[in-house]
């Protein structure tokens, strides 16, 4: 029986060594949508809401079934570059940007027809963008030439779905490489296609915020410290404190408004917070704290027991609206504009109440044009101000200066 029971076990090894051995390739789809294309468009929507495992996955597994689909190692050169972006450490961003270049290659040397090599060039325009390299703005630009060149069916774009994607991250990039006018003017060519498509409401978005940009900077010198944060979703009180002190020279205006030398001398800030110590702004928030900007105060720490200026907070519009109220106030002198609209009933802004801490400062710089409210009828009193709303108000408020 013994005997018997081996033999029928060595029979069974042989069968399996010759199916898996001689029979041909080992199958490795699973199902009909265990495809490469399939893995590919989910690890690309996968990164559009900011899945980047996710996206890893499903390219990998996209280039375990076809070891030479181009779109894929495009893909996972994104996702290495998104990696780069996220880390602080040298060592774990110079792997990950290896990496990212090492797929890109793949991707170019795999790419056999017009629409591979567009997705490619997309991929190289996203990868520069998004790690900074060495000219990575020209070689953006480069990339951005030879896929506009390429002679594409469009239905053929199965992520990308239309040229105009090739144009909307160049709009990225010039945005994140500050330059502004340029940014503008690709979102503009999304948006004056001959057809709506994928991209339009994400060109729509990223051109108003860069015709805000342009124009806030229209009316000022704008130095590299104001470009950097113009570009930013939500400028934080370090923000605020450098584009004052920078941009609107806040600094020599407030100085000219002693009349005693020797009283100016003995302005300076009470202490350095602790937080701020080795900060690149430490001098623009000491100059707000020797001006006693109100606003601009540090704050009282719970856990640190200690007076801490907080200055990677984020300002909203309504905190924004009383410091530049305060700076209103000294460039003035009129110390009745603090307290101008108090007692009002009714406010202009359903979200503003006239019982609000911010109400006087809100309709102080709306009346005045310094700050706006949106078409909706709200002041937006608890959004994060953005680095081109930032610019604006300090422009509109920089042309006044000279009223006053």
């Amino acid at each position: 029986m013994m005997k018997k029971t081996l033999f029928m076990l060595f029979a069974l090894v042989a069968v399996l060594a010759t199916v898996t051995g001689c029979a041909g390739p080992q199958v490795r789809s699973l199902s009909p949508e265990d495809n490469p294309e399939h893995h590919y468009l989910a690890g690309m929507k996968a990164l559009e809401s900011g899945g980047v495992t996710v996206a890893a996955e499903k390219f990998d597994r996209a280039v375990y079934l076809d070891e030479k689909f181009s779109k894929a190692y495009g893909g996972l050169a994104i996702v290495s570059a998104e990696k780069v972006k996220a880390q602080a450490d040298p060592k774990f961003k110079a792997v990950e940007l290896e990496r990212a270049f090492a797929n890109l290659e793949k991707a170019k040397k795999f790419a056999d027809r017009p629409e591979e090599e567009f997705d490619y060039y997309a991929a190289k325009v996203r990868v520069h963008t998004l790690v900074k390299d060495e000219n990575w703005l020209k070689q953006a630009e480069e990339a951005f030439r030879s896929g506009s060149e390429l002679k594409l069916d469009e239905r053929a774009l199965t992520y990308y779905q239309g040229g105009e994607a090739l144009i909307y991250y160049m709009g990225v990039a010039y945005l994140d490489g500050l330059e502004f006018q340029k940014a503008r003017d690709r979102f503009a060519d999304v948006l004056n296609a001959r057809r709506e498509g994928k991209w339009h409401e994400k060109a729509d978005r990223a051109w108003k915020k860069t015709d805000r940009i342009v124009r806030a900077m229209a009316g000022i010198t704008v130095g590299e410290v104001g470009k950097k944060i113009a570009a930013q979703d939500a400028v934080t009180r370090a923000d605020l404190a450098a584009l004052l002190v920078d941009e609107l020279k806040l600094d020599q205006l407030f100085a000219g408004r002693i009349p005693v030398a020797s009283q100016l001398a003995k302005m300076k800030p009470e202490f350095t917070p602790a937080d701020v110590l080795n900060h690149p702004f430490k001098e623009e928030v000491l100059t707000m704290m020797k001006w006693k900007v109100r606003g601009m105060e540090p704050k009282f720490d719970e856990t640190t027991k200690a007076q801490l200026f907080k200055p990677a907070d984020s300002v909203s519009r309504g905190e924004m609206a009383f410091i530049l109220e305060d700076v209103l106030i000294k460039l003035t002198g009129d110390e009745k504009l603090a307290s101008a609209y108090f007692g009002q009933e009714k406010s202009p802004f359903p979200d503003v109440r006239s019982t609000s801490p911010f109400y006087n400062a809100v309709i102080n710089m709306t009346t005045r044009g310094i700050m706006e409210g949106e078409l909706s009828g709200e002041f937006r009193l608890n959004d994060p101000v953005d680095g081109a709303d930032a610019l604006l108000a300090i422009r509109v408020l920089n042309q006044k200066r000279n009223i006053y």
